[in-house]
C-alpha cells in the first residue's frame, strides 16, 4: 500500500512541478516586471506529520510535498501572460506608453524661421548692389555693341530690299540724256548701266537707236557684296569744253568719263575736273 501510494504521489507532483516551472520562468523574465508584481516567496517544502514513512527508515521531521489529486489540479495561468514584443507587434501596454515623453516635441522651431527667411529674400529679389561699377558699364557697353550689331543688320538688310524694288538683280540702271551724239530733245540717248557680277557695264543708245549701241567698260568692283552694289549715272561738263559728260556713280565712288569725238573716254590721271 506504501509503494502504490508513493507511486501515485510522484505521478501527481509531475504536473504540479511542470505548472511550477512554468511559473518560475515566467516570473524569472524581467520583460514584464513592470506589468505584474513578483510573486512572494515560498517553500516548496512543508512541515508534515502525518506521512507514513517506509519501514526501516527513521521518520524525518522535513519530508516532500505529497498533494492529493484535489491539490494538484491548478489551472495554468495562461491567459494571464501577456504574448512577447515581435517586430509587428501593434498593441503596446498601457504602461509602456506612460514611458513615453508626455506633449508635443517642439522640434520644428528653426525651419518656420528658415523658411520666412527665404520668403523674405526672394521678395526682396535680386540683389544688384554686391557688384562693382565697373561690372555695370560693361554690361551696358556689351547692350551698346548687341544693339548696334542688330541696328546695322537690320540697315543693311532694309537697304538691300529697297534696291531689290527699285533695280533688281542684277542691279540695272536706265536713264535718258542729250549729249550730243545725234539726239536731240524729242530724241534723246538711252543709257544702261549695269552691274554684272562686280563688272560695271554702260551701254549707250545714241539717239535711242539700239543699232548704233555702245559699250563702255566701267572698274571692277571688288569686297563682299559688291555683287549688290548700285550704278547710277549723271552728266555734267566737268572740263568746260561745252559738252557733257557722264559720271558713274557707285556707292561713294565717282568715275569720270570724258565726252570726246562722238563717245565718252575715261578721264586721264592729271586732267583737271571739276565735279
Amino acid at each position: 500500500m506504501d509503494q502504490s501510494h508513493t507511486q501515485r504521489s510522484r505521478n501527481i507532483a509531475t504536473p504540479v512541478r511542470q505548472v511550477a516551472d512554468k511559473r518560475r520562468d515566467f516570473y524569472d523574465d524581467d520583460e514584464y516586471d513592470d506589468v505584474f508584481p513578483s510573486r512572494p516567496p515560498s517553500s516548496v517544502r512543508r512541515y508534515r506529520g502525518d506521512v507514513k514513512t517506509e519501514i526501516g527508515r527513521t521518520r524525518a521531521d522535513v519530508q516532500s510535498v505529497v498533494l492529493t489529486k484535489s491539490d494538484a489540479q491548478i489551472p495554468a495561468r495562461k491567459s494571464a501572460i501577456p504574448p512577447r514584443r515581435t517586430a509587428t507587434q501593434t498593441s503596446i501596454p498601457a504602461v509602456r506608453a506612460s514611458r513615453c515623453p508626455t506633449g508635443p516635441v517642439e522640434t520644428e522651431e528653426v525651419s518656420p524661421r528658415r523658411s520666412g527667411e527665404l520668403s523674405v529674400h526672394r521678395q526682396r529679389g535680386f540683389n544688384w548692389s554686391r557688384f562693382h561699377w565697373s561690372v555695370y558699364v560693361g554690361v551696358a557697353m556689351l547692350v551698346m555693341l548687341i544693339g548696334w550689331i542688330a541696328f546695322s543688320s537690320l540697315a543693311s538688310w532694309w537697304q538691300v530690299t529697297q534696291d531689290d524694288w527699285h533695280y533688281g538683280r542684277p542691279r540695272t540702271f536706265q536713264t535718258d540724256a542729250v549729249v550730243g551724239h545725234n539726239d536731240s530733245d524729242t530724241n534723246p540717248s538711252h543709257f544702261m548701266a549695269v552691274n554684272l557680277q562686280r563688272h560695271v557695264e554702260i551701254i549707250e543708245m545714241p539717239g535711242g537707236d539700239a543699232s548704233k549701241a555702245k559699250i563702255y567698260v566701267g572698274p571692277v568692283l571688288i569686297g563682299q557684296g559688291q555683287d549688290l552694289a548700285v550704278v547710277t549715272l549723271n552728266f555734267k561738263d566737268v572740263n568746260s569744253d561745252g559738252n557733257p559728260d557722264m559720271i558713274v556713280n557707285i556707292q561713294d565712288s565717282r568715275f569720270v568719263f570724258i565726252n570726246e569725238n562722238g563717245g565718252f573716254r575715261p578721264a586721264r590721271p592729271g586732267e583737271k575736273v571739276q565735279l
